[in-house]
């Protein structure tokens, strides 16, 4: 079986302070697990982070951003 690729990398995205900001990144193979980290740390799904998929593609959002967001 082929391993899972990246077909569309994430990219670096600016927000302001306290609004949202939208992740995505594309994978080789529909339906995949995508595990979303910040560091060592992984996220789970709350008030300040959704996590979406739609086939390859996989979103993650984070609301009220602040600078420890980076």
């Amino acid at each position: 079986e082929k391993p899972v690729l990246f077909k569309q990398e994430l990219q670096n995205e600016e927000a302001k302070e306290g609004k949202q900001v939208r992740l995505t990144c594309e994978l080789s193979k529909p339906g995949t697990p995508v595990k979303w980290m910040k560091g060592d740390t992984v996220l789970t799904a709350s008030e300040k982070y959704e996590f979406k998929q739609h086939g390859t593609v996989a979103e993650l959002i984070i609301r009220d951003v602040k600078s420890v967001d980076a």
